[in-house]
């Protein structure tokens, strides 16, 4: 009698690369319509949908960000919507933000072990509660702000504001663009695509410096983030292809809205 011959182990290792590039593929589509940030969509998928350790999760994400960001800081920088000396003042407070963020994760993990995974969890539940809460705001927050004149135009304080995003992102991977902007909305007055410009450009400097700490301290897994990337090229490109043939708002606030309950989750699992 013929037994049933058992699935091998190439085959899962295959089908585990399909996924990747699917979830990769999936979060490039979702930016691309919509342009929230891919820290806060792919970060949830890696850790429930491929139960991939959270500390691994949150350095793979940075160094997945870094990548994704180039293209557009270059197109803002030929386009002259970057303001270089935001940027640096930001991450003279950002990078040593971001080295306290991952020092801590791996002090944690010296000392608490796999449980640093716990913390990491609930650090990502209380920003997947408070970003997509402001984001479906954002527009309210917006039109408030304009009625009065910004304060603390001063270059100490943007690297504050580089401190406080920097040490978020070190510990979590979330908030290189989402946090620093909605500070940026509070207290500074530019035009939008200034912002954005001004924002992606000291992304890409945050996630490299936040990517090659966790990368020393051995918690970026390489092949994921290649296969993420493989599949997150097509999709942006199909996205913002696509951008201007769905209803981009509704579609923004549902996905707020799912974010804000799997931040939920994630606190009270």
């Amino acid at each position: 009698m013929n037994s049933i011959p058992e699935p091998l182990e190439s085959d899962y290792g295959m089908d585990l690369l399909v996924l990747k590039i699917l979830i990769g593929f999936t979060v490039g589509l979702l930016i691309g319509l919509t342009g929230l940030g891919g820290g806060v969509l792919l970060l949830p998928m890696l850790i429930f949908g491929l139960h991939i350790p959270a500390i691994t999760a949150v350095g793979s994400d940075a160094l997945f960000n870094f990548f994704t960001k180039i293209p557009a800081s270059i197109m803002h920088l030929l386009k002259g919507t970057v303001r270089k000396k935001v940027v640096v003042a930001m991450a003279i407070g950002s990078i040593p933000g971001s080295y306290l963020g991952v020092t801590l994760l791996v002090h944690l993990r010296n000392v608490y072990g796999v449980h640093v995974n716990d913390f990491i969890k609930s650090a990502v539940g209380l920003l997947l509660v408070l970003i997509p809460t402001l984001l479906l705001f954002q527009g309210r927050i917006e039109e408030h702000l304009a009625k009065r004149e910004p304060t603390m135009k001063n270059f100490a304080f943007m690297s504050v504001i580089g401190l406080i995003g920097g040490f978020l992102v070190g510990i979590t991977s979330v908030g290189s663009g989402s946090i620093i902007m909605m500070l940026l909305l509070l207290f500074y007055s530019f035009a939008p695509k200034i912002m954005v410009g001004t924002d992606i450009a000291h992304a890409v400097i945050l996630t490299g410096v936040t990517s090659l700490l966790h990368w020393k301290a051995g918690n970026v897994d390489f092949t994921l983030v290649g296969s993420l990337l493989i599949g997150s090229i097509p999709g942006g490109m199909l996205g913002s292809h696509l951008s201007t043939r769905v209803p981009v708002l509704w579609l923004r606030r549902i996905l707020c809205t799912v974010l804000l309950m799997t931040g939920a989750r994630m606190l009270w699992a």
